[in-house]
Formats: structure tokens, sequence, C-alpha cells
């Protein structure tokens, strides 16, 4: 299949796997498409171990690493980038009250050491500059062939970076004014997603949003993304105007997925109707599976999440609290358990290989082009 967006990597199948996965993004990239790893939790140590395990299981063949790195926090300089310990200063009393009575409530135990903070200790401030740069070193220290950064415009100094080692740059946008300016700022690929996303997303759906941005940014290559995870919908979103299709809640139920067994069961039993946008793990707008977590947070008599990167710090403790103890039915814990996921969650029922999502993918989409080419004949 070619398209700009396959041409640009040299891929069979213009199909980008957006997973926090190493063997996702592996069997991906080995199956025809391309995997891009989801690098905001690694520390710059994991990161190089799994950059080395892809590398050793695709050879030549491409991959990326997405970054994120927020505009108001994408200086470049770690002087004035804010510490872990700076954001614990600014946490309010009364939201570590209400997370803790939230906690005892539904039964969660204590872990059995005392917690590290967000991401295992690591002092750099989630979804921060001075994170993202340790994370970009390692990055372009190997052979990755896409840096995605997957929260507003990428600084100009990644765009440089990247392209000086010979790789390309993608950004997301949720509204084709975002497109434009990640454009102006020199990106090679932008991202397309529909509010059917999971994580960070924005309000409009992936039918207005994809001809939108591809009108408003041509010729650059344009993939669609939100709602996306079988061949009519690829089929649909490169009828729209894309060239390729980005793809990330699809593999969170897969044989080669890392994802809590809890939230796996809740995501192969849930609907589309499942999902909500809540500001509750990150500070911002991101859509998830609905869970006691999300609904405790929306109520009227609760706190405001806080914002990036305040909320992340504060809820990064008790997300490893229930994460462990959701294994067992001791505790109120699975009720709390969620994680980002997009409304294609609905379709998601049945565990299968990353590589047979691939090949259904292609498989329906070639069904669904030549069905639409039927109509034309005489």
């Amino acid at each position: 299949m070619r398209t700009p967006a396959s041409d640009l990597f040299g891929i069979e199948f213009p199909i980008l796997a957006f997973s926090h996965c190493r063997d996702v993004v592996a069997a991906v990239t080995k199956a025809g498409g391309m995997g891009v790893l989801g690098a905001v939790a690694h520390s710059a140590e994991q990161l190089e171990i799994d950059l080395r395990w892809i590398e050793d299981e695709v050879g030549d063949l491409p991959y990326g690493v997405d970054l994120i790195i927020p505009a108001k926090l994408s200086t470049g300089d770690s002087a004035d980038a804010p510490s872990v310990s700076d954001i614990t200063q600014l946490l309010p009393p009364g939201h570590h009250r209400f997370l803790e009575e939230l906690l005892d409530r539904y039964g969660v135990p204590e872990l059995a050491a005392e917690g590290t903070g967000w991401a295992r200790g690591q002092e750099a401030a989630p979804f921060s500059a001075d994170r993202a740069t340790d994370q970009l070193d390692v990055a372009l220290a190997h052979p990755v062939a896409l840096v995605a950064n997957a929260l507003g415009p990428p600084p100009g100094y990644l765009i440089e970076r990247v392209h000086d080692a010979g790789a390309k740059v993608a950004a997301l946008a949720g509204k084709a004014v975002h497109a434009e300016r990640h454009v102006a700022a020199g990106v090679d690929l932008i991202v397309a997603q529909g509010s059917e996303a999971g994580g960070h997303t924005g309000e409009i759906g992936s039918m207005v949003l994809i001809p939108e941005i591809v009108d408003a940014v041509a010729p650059i290559p344009v993939l669609g993304a939100g709602g996306i995870g079988r061949g009519r919908q690829m089929a649909a979103a490169m009828a729209l105007g894309a060239q390729g299709v980005w793809c990330g809640s699809v593999w969170l139920t897969t044989e080669e997925a890392e994802t809590h067994p809890t939230v796996k069961q809740k995501m192969l039993t849930a609907t589309s109707a499942d999902t909500v946008r809540s500001r509750s793990l990150t500070g911002k707008p991101a859509r998830q599976l609905r869970s006691a977590w999300t609904d405790e947070w929306a109520r009227d008599d609760t706190p405001e999440p806080l914002g990036m990167p305040l909320q992340p710090v504060l809820v990064a403790e008790a997300q490893r609290r229930i994460d462990r103890a959701a294994y067992d039915g001791d505790s109120g814990a699975a009720e709390l358990s969620n994680y980002f996921v997009g409304q294609i969650v609905g379709s998601m029922s049945n565990v299968k290989t990353s590589r047979q999502v691939v090949f259904e993918m292609i498989d329906e989409f070639i069904d669904a082009t030549q069905t639409l080419a039927s109509l034309l004949d005489e």
C-alpha cells in the first residue's frame, strides 16, 4: 500500500501503532506497520533498555518514540523546570485528605514500602522539558525513524535535533489551528486526533476534524486518529484525506500488551459508551475508562483536579496502591482501576496478537474499499 505516509518511512502499511509496551511496538513493525513507543513514564535508563530490545527484535525496520512536552514547559532549560519536590510543596492539603479518604473508603491498603512519588522516584517533573530532553537524548542515540510530540507544538530545539539526526517529527492536533502551528514550526507529519481517542484529546470528532486538518496543512501528510481500530475505520479516515492512521487503544487488549489484567478485563467487556474525558489522572482532559475513580473526582462535593503537572504528582502514589491492590479481590481497588482508552474499546472484545490486528485491519480495509468501488460499477 503506497501513500505519502508509508513512503515517508518505507513501511508496507500506513498504520502507526502508539503503545507504552515495547512488545507491541516490535510486533506491529514486524507486521508491516510502524510501532511508536510511548516514553512518558520511562526513565532514561528504562528507555535505553527498551530501545535496545526493540532494535534486537526489528533489525533495520523503522520504529518511533513518543514524548510529551507541553508548550508552557518546553523551554529546554532545566534551570527553570520545576522538580517533583517543588511541585509537591504546591499540592493543597485538601486534595491529599480527599485521596486518603477515598482510598480508605474503598479499602485500598498502603504499599508494603513507602512510595517514591512520580515515576518511581524520578526527580524531573512529569510532562516537563527537563524530563523529555533526557528521553530525547536517549532516543536520538538510536536509529529512531520518528519522534512524536503528543501535547502541543514541538519546541524548536526538538525539531532541530531530530532533523539533524535524520529522523522525522510528528505532532498530534485536535484542531486545525493546532495543526497549522505544528506545520509552521517545521513538523513532517500531523496526527489529526478526534475526540474519540484515548488519552489527551480535544472535543472535535474525527469525521469533522480529519478533513479540516487535511485541507489546512496540505501537502503535509496527515494520519487519522481517534476511534480507529478496524479496517473500515481506516478506510473512512483515508477517504477523508488522511494518508494513514495512528492507533493506540486497539493494542491495549492484545496478547503482547502489558495492560493491568483487571483493566484489560474491563476493556474486553466495555462498550463504546464506557469512557469519559476526565482531568483526574493528568490534569488535562484525557479519555479513559469510566470507573469509580473518575466518578469520585466528578462529584460536586469533591475537589477539582489540579492542573498539569500537579495532578499526576498528586495521584501517582494512589494509582500505584490501586494497581497493586487490584490484583486480588480483598479491596475495592478494582472498582477504582482504569486506564486511558478511546471509544473503540467497544470493539475490543477479544484478545488477539498485534500481528493479527494489523492483518485484520488490512483485510477489512480492502473489503471496504472494494465495496465502495463496486458502487461505481456500471
